[in-house]
């Protein structure tokens, strides 16, 4: 769909954008080198601009264009991602030190067993449309992630744990679940964006008027249009319970090619680009523009180089240690990244969790070496797969291979299509580069991407040692003891899994100088204090 933006500020015409890419590139804008920087070797900021936002006006987002089954619906595949934090909100949410917080629960409390938990629910909170919400709306709201015809992403996490009957409304404001198995974690898994409460009644099938075009929810804007994979507007909701937001109004625009977005910010046409990750030479463009700056999202990226635990590369856990071993996490930062992230040493969970392991392993090219040989791997060579679908990937698979030279291993650089490569080449390759978002909270992200069995187990390793520390973190309700098992289950995953965790980029997002305020991390967005400058 092609984006209409309107005027504001200088800049391009609203008719100059009406064809999208294609105007750009007839004004000789696309080509981002022909966007000379204002001083040599421009730095880029660590952190948005923050002050005094003026009361109101509109904030205009552009983000890459979805499928036309794009819905608002938010424990859908193909939600509208931008819109749902703000038009919805969960019952908890996390910090950005990983630690469940209240949303539309205030409290919560679980029997000594972890089976059974009880949630005290806000009152006075409204829908959009003059609703109370309650207790039943929460309900219905799970029961449509857990319906299979609804194929939510997060579906098959909590149907591990929510069984028919398990939840119930003691009262309209107290929320109960009664779990088939004990989770300590179990708030944590609610803070999915998935994980949305919508109104009692919203999201039955079929409905053209249902919660999918709607954008019903109790969240900070309410929705003005939406239109899948194109334009849309939402509208600052005046009764929201936390406040209202500083701004009016948010228009979006669906723009399929990441220049053409570049490009707009450029012009003083969009005010901040979602979901695109900028390249390092690009950031610096942007960075050194008199119209656009650059704000980091801290460690957002998590980058992996899985190896297929299944193949006949890396079943041996001598050769998928000399594979760790062989690399130094930090010249893959400093080469792929520019510096701009940081080293993960092969553990996934960010440091910035409360439950983060700081230990460090060994860079040890010579152990790698003797490793091989005794795995009868000597002079071990192979292919590693990446593509253009991120930014990243070549210049990290680059970085890894000329790395694990000097432990004599030798490592092809294999290129293939960015359509086709998570379908074609992730999880059935023998190594490959990939990624994800961080934001998961902790019991997710292990027992989804390296528990045994996992859909999203992307290198297919299986240790029942690492598998029976999450069961007992599960089960254990101290907090101090279940850190120790999930920092235990880290070293498991250090020292034998077949996922390597070279680093962590930080999400490096375009945005325009007159924006302060921006705050972003892991899967959180604020909505509410986001703003344009006074």
């Amino acid at each position: 769909m092609t984006p209409i933006v309107p005027e504001h500020r200088s800049g391009l015409s609203r008719r100059t954008v009406l064809a999208g890419a294609a105007g750009l590139a007839g004004l000789g804008l696309l080509t981002l080198s022909g966007c000379t920087p204002a001083r040599s070797n421009p730095t880029i900021p660590e952190a948005a601009a923050v002050g005094t936002a003026k009361s109101g006006g509109r904030l205009r987002i552009a983000r890459p264009a979805a499928s036309a089954a794009e819905t608002l619906d938010s424990a859908s595949s193909l939600s509208a991602y931008e819109y749902l934090g703000a038009l919805y909100n969960r019952l908890v949410k996390l910090d950005e030190q990983g630690v469940t917080v209240p949303d539309l629960a205030e409290e919560w409390s679980a029997t000594p067993d972890g089976v059974t938990w009880t949630f005290r629910l806000r009152q006075g909170v409204t829908f959009h449309d003059g609703r109370r919400f309650t207790a039943a709306d929460a309900i219905y709201s799970i029961e449509h992630i857990l319906d299979p015809d609804t194929g939510s992403p997060q579906g098959e996490v909590l149907a591990a744990m929510i069984g028919p009957g398990s939840m119930s409304a003691p009262d309209p404001l107290t929320l109960r679940f009664e779990l088939l198995t004990a989770n300590a974690e179990f708030p944590s898994l609610l803070t999915a964006y998935q994980c949305y409460i919508v109104p009692e009644g919203s999201a039955e099938p079929g409905d053209p008027n249902g919660i999918g075009t709607t954008g019903i929810g109790t969240g900070p804007f309410k929705l003005s249009s939406f239109e899948p994979a194109g334009t849309g507007s939402i509208e600052a909701f005046e009764d929201h319970f936390a406040g209202r937001p500083v701004l009016d109004g948010i228009d979006f625009y669906s723009i399929q090619d990441t220049t053409a977005r570049v490009n707009a910010l450029l012009a003083g046409q969009i005010d901040l680009i979602s979901q695109t990750n900028l390249d390092f030479a690009t950031a610096q463009v942007v960075s050194a523009s008199s119209t656009a700056t650059v704000a980091r999202s801290a460690n957002a990226q998590w980058y992996t180089i899985p190896m297929l635990f299944t193949s006949a590369e890396f079943s041996d856990p001598l050769v998928r240690q000399a594979m760790k071993l062989a690399y130094e996490p930090q010249a893959i930062v400093d080469t792929a990244l520019q510096g701009t992230g940081s080293p993960g040493w092969d553990n996934p969970v960010p440091p910035t969790q409360a439950v983060w392991l700081d230990e460090q392993r060994q860079h040890d090219p010579d152990k790698a070496r003797a490793l091989l040989k005794q795995a009868g791997r000597e002079g071990f060579r192979t292919e590693i797969y990446t593509s253009s679908y991120e930014s990243v990937f070549t210049p990290m698979a680059v970085a890894y291979r000329d790395q694990v030279k000097e432990a004599g291993i030798d490592l092809v650089v294999r290129n293939a299509s960015s359509d086709s490569y998570y379908t074609q080449i992730w999880m059935q390759k023998p190594l490959m580069v990939s990624y994800w978002f961080t934001g998961r909270p902790i019991d997710q992200l292990l027992n989804q991407i390296f528990r045994t069995g996992s859909s999203y187990n992307e290198s297919a390793w299986s240790n029942p040692t690492f598998d029976g520390l999450l069961d007992s973190a599960r089960a254990e309700m101290n907090d101090d003891r279940r850190r120790m098992l999930y920092q235990d289950a880290q070293r498991v995953i250090v020292e034998d899994s077949a996922d390597m965790t070279p680093m962590f980029g930080d999400r490096l997002v375009g945005l325009g100088r007159d924006v302060v305020n921006y705050r972003e991390y892991g899967f959180e967005f604020d909505y509410l204090q986001i703003g344009l400058r006074a």
